[in-house]
């Protein structure tokens, strides 16, 4: 069992990198690799979990909000509209993750755990996001040069099959080191979204994972029966999730003044840390 102390360190490593694109689980390797930290288990993965979900919510409860009350609405008129249709598209955009989490979850916990795969999807993953990055700015560039200005019409706005390639990408993110938010935002891009239009869908797209992940979790913790430290897990949630909190606050008001190219760079230098540690073993 972790200390009190470990616990807030590993809860906020997972409330810094939940949200960003810098993959969570390639940064988690280290206390155990470099500090031979035990293993937090279950019931700390648990509550990070409900830490970084309850984040996302907060942060997002006008859309959310929005959404149920469009939902109700639709229902009581039998006609659908805007706020039903996106509920709607990220449910069905939900379901590809959902497949592979079930079909996957043996071989990605036995065989893609280890410090080369991590190392390798955290350089190609991050290398893909430097590509959508720079045709982004290749996109605004050339709209402002043709006189199209600041305005939307320069970005695809989205829509079901979007929406549906982009979950499909989302799929990918139970590998380790490939980044939730990183290939989200990178297939948003890809596929002609603004920054912060591919962001709002991937921070939307991210409660239902995490959500199910930590449903899944929980049950799994129940058959363990495990003894449980409420205290320590209490401070561990609360610790992820106001951290994850602050991160989705500045990374929104920082994502279209500088770019993701930071965050392309940091992944390559990771990538680097990780083969050297792999190396040295």
């Amino acid at each position: 069992m972790i200390e009190t102390w470990q616990a807030l360190c590993l809860a906020l490593l997972q409330g810094l990198t939940e949200f960003l694109p810098i993959s969570s689980s390639a940064h988690l390797v280290f206390p155990s690799l470099l500090l031979g930290w035990p293993d937090q288990g279950l019931a700390f993965d648990v509550a990070v979990h409900v830490g970084t979900l309850l984040a996302v919510v907060l942060y997002y409860r006008r859309d959310l909000l929005a959404m149920a009350g469009g939902c109700l609405r639709a229902a009581a008129q039998r006609h659908a509209n805007d706020e039903a249709r996106l509920v709607l598209w990220l449910a069905l955009a939900t379901l590809p993750a959902v497949v592979v989490g079930f079909l996957g979850k043996d071989l990605i916990e036995n065989h893609l755990r280890s410090l080369p795969v991590i190392a390798t999807t955290t350089l190609v993953f991050g290398l893909l996001l430097g590509l959508a990055e720079w045709r982004a700015r290749r996109a605004s560039a050339a709209a402002d040069a043709s006189g199209a200005g600041g305005g939307a019409s320069r970005w695809r706005p989205l829509s079901l099959g979007v929406a549906l390639l982009v979950g499909l990408a989302q799929a990918l993110a139970p590998v380790p080191g490939v980044s939730r938010s990183g290939v989200t935002l990178t297939a948003g891009l890809l596929l002609g979204l603004s920054r912060q239009a591919a962001a709002r869908l991937s921070f939307l797209l991210s409660i239902p994972v995490i959500a199910g992940a930590g449903l899944l979790k929980v049950l799994d913790l129940i058959e363990a029966g495990d003894a449980v430290n409420w205290a320590q897990l209490a401070l561990a949630s609360l610790t992820a999730g106001l951290v994850a909190y602050a991160c989705i606050a500045a990374f929104l008001r920082l994502l279209d003044r500088v770019g993701l190219m930071p965050f392309v760079w940091y992944r390559v230098v990771l990538a680097a840390l990780l083969y050297g540690v792999w190396l040295s073993l």
